[in-house]
């Protein structure tokens, strides 16, 4: 049983509204969200400020177009709006004006040192600075509603650490203003490969070129079959998890997340059997899960009314509490 001091808790996690939504982001994140929202106080936020760091990319009507689809997402898993707080990060304008505050108060090599920038900086001729200060802003989601907890994969404890180091640095120069977060880790097995290459990290954006790279949470069954029956294997016949290649390696932990069956049985289960079975085995699993999840993203994206009430009334629930933290940043500062 939870006790009253984890029930007070409060969860903050988002997700960019770009790319396909995948079922790597249903076992690593959203389904672990709705799994424990009845225990904490929860922010979940669909992050579209984020997605205006590489200008270059922006489609206007395809972004208002992403945002609406991952906050029906959202509803369509199972995410509650009375026990969670679901809202769109630039309707809440403290994420953009905390954003100035912590940018003015982190050194820039601490920016430099992140492994995104790093990463997505060298693929660009241009970088824009929204891109070099994205950290800033990351931390502002996540100060702003003094965020005890934040779900995050082993691969992304550094997005918490300079958080936690930015908010110090300004509690340390100007009061104590904010909580300093802790990373959530997910459990291992939340981290699903890339169905063509399993040895890359499911990816939104790739999916959404490649039809054969990613299980999307509203492809129809036959894209999902051709998806699974396509799937990178080997010659052999293992189907340990241990011993198994990375591509039998990544569909066996996607059926046994999805079906919750210990891993000696799911192993016992696929013991002798060749690389058909298993896929068409996971791809009816896949199917099923899914289909409640589809089925509910139709009636809610149907219901216009609907999905604005609750993104407005998640805004609300936001604004109050944002606004407490900024004002008193403000203060803080000098500014207010």
């Amino acid at each position: 049983m939870e006790t009253d001091n984890a029930r007070q808790k409060r969860v903050f996690s988002g997700i960019q509204p770009t790319g396909k939504l995948h079922i790597g982001n249903y076992l690593g994140a959203i389904s672990v969200w709705v799994k424990n929202q009845s225990k904490y106080d929860n922010f979940f936020c669909i992050v579209d400020l984020h997605s205006l760091t590489i200008p270059e990319n922006i489609e206007p009507d395809y972004l208002r177009g992403k945002i609406r689809e991952v906050a029906a997402l959202y509803l369509a898993c199972g995410l509650d709006p009375e026990e969670s707080t679901i809202f769109v990060q630039s309707r809440v304008t403290q994420h953009a004006e905390l954003t100035w505050l912590l940018s003015c108060v982190t050194p820039m090599g601490w920016l430099e040192r992140m492994t995104q920038y790093k990463s997505k900086s060298s693929q660009l001729e241009t970088v824009g600075t929204g891109l070099f200060v994205y950290p800033a802003l990351m931390a502002a989601d996540i100060l702003l509603y003094q965020t005890d907890l934040v779900p995050v994969g082993e691969d992304q404890k550094q997005h918490i650490e300079i958080t936690r180091n930015i908010a110090g640095r300004f509690n340390h120069l100007f009061g104590e203003v904010f909580k300093l977060p802790e990373a959530m880790i997910r459990e291992s097995g939340a981290r699903i490969m890339g169905m063509d290459n399993p040895d890359n990290k499911m990816s939104k954006s790739l999916g959404e070129k490649k039809a054969e790279h990613s299980i999307g949470l509203l492809d129809s069954p036959e894209e999902i079959r051709e998806t699974i029956m396509g799937a990178t294997t080997d010659s052999q016949k293992e189907t340990r998890f241990a011993e198994a290649s990375p591509g039998i390696r990544n569909m066996l932990v996607i059926y046994q997340a999805l079906t919750d069956k210990p891993r000696k049985e799911v192993e016992e289960f696929f013991a002798g059997k060749n690389y058909s079975f298993l896929k068409k085995e996971l791809t009816e699993v896949v199917v099923e899960t899914l289909r409640p999840i589809q089925m509910r993203y139709k009636k809610i994206v149907a219901d216009e009314s609907y999905l604005e009430d609750v993104l407005q009334q998640g805004r609300k629930r936001a604004e109050a509490i944002a606004g407490e933290t900024l004002e008193q940043a403000q203060k803080m500062m000098g500014i207010r």
